[in-house]
């Protein structure tokens, strides 16, 4: 991205049952109208997207998450809120990794 994010979440991760933790950056870009030639779905003028970067985590895994790293919002507020949820994108990412605060503790209590 060319523009600087407008939010970030700086966490660790292992691989399952590893113990050498790599640092994570997940960032969240302002809100962007909706080119409709990009999209294979009808937009009007309101709709956006907003990009989510996991920097940090290896290639397989970023590219499994595809979509994922861009939410689209019938609104630039919609957009922003769906990619702040990035819990949900963690969450299943968790099958392979455990991440973790930077202070150490799990990022999910389980």
């Amino acid at each position: 991205m060319n523009s600087p994010p407008i939010a970030e979440r700086r966490l660790t991760f292992t691989e399952k049952g590893g113990s050498d933790r790599k640092p994570l950056c997940i960032r969240i870009f302002a809100p962007q109208p909706v080119d409709p030639s990009s999209v294979r779905f009808a937009v009007d003028a309101d709709v956006a997207s907003c990009v989510v970067e996991f920097d940090g985590l290896p290639d397989g895994a970023r590219q499994a998450l595809g979509a994922d790293s861009t939410a689209f919002g019938a609104d630039s507020i919609q957009a922003l809120q769906l990619a702040v949820d990035v819990d949900r994108v963690l969450r299943r990412l968790s099958k392979h990794y455990d991440f973790y605060f930077p202070t150490g503790e799990a990022y999910f209590d389980e």
